[in-house]
Order: structure tokens, then C-alpha cells, then sequence
């Protein structure tokens, strides 16, 4: 069993309220949970209006399905959701 984690740190442009924060993160995260099937949720920069942590877990019996699964969300984010800037991202085999 292979067990990676993609952390991705955003930049919310535009943003000035925890709540417009929730709207614009609830769909990402729902939405790359369906098109990659991982799970993704919100965990850091939590009381920060503009700013946002996710992370990205993929579970696979190969290391390379895993590692191939996260390299491709940063990508999809920029190319999705020009809404959001990413500031960093960092794939952890676990």
C-alpha cells in the first residue's frame, strides 16, 4: 500500500470574508475529489481570508499511480480555477 500527500498553498484574490472563502474552496475541493479521486480538504490558514492550505491524499498499490495522481492537481488547479493563485505545492510519500 502507498500512501502520498499533496499540500498546495493558495492565494484567494479578492476575497474579503471567511464565508466568500468557504464558497470558493468547498467547489475546488469537491470537484478534485471527483476528478482525481482523492480527498482534499482545507488544512491550514484557516482564520486567513486570502489565504488557504489543501491537502491531497491518494491511497494506491502502486507508488507511481500515487505520485503521477498529485503531480497532475497543480496543473488542474491553474488551468480550472485561474480564481486561484498557487503559492507553493509539495508532494510527501508517506
Amino acid at each position: 500500500m502507498h500512501i502520498a500527500a499533496l499540500t498546495v498553498e493558495l492565494r484567494i484574490p479578492g476575497c474579503t470574508s471567511l464565508k466568500q472563502k468557504r464558497s470558493r474552496l468547498k467547489p475546488l475541493l469537491a470537484r478534485l475529489h471527483k476528478e482525481f479521486n482523492i480527498s482534499a480538504a482545507e488544512i491550514d490558514h484557516n482564520d486567513h481570508h486570502q489565504l488557504a492550505v489543501i491537502a491531497c491524499v491518494v491511497v494506491s498499490n502502486s507508488s507511481d499511480h500515487t505520485q503521477r495522481v498529485l503531480a497532475g492537481i497543480p496543473t488542474w488547479i491553474e488551468n480550472h480555477r485561474p480564481d486561484l493563485q498557487i503559492i507553493d505545492d509539495h508532494i510527501t510519500l508517506l
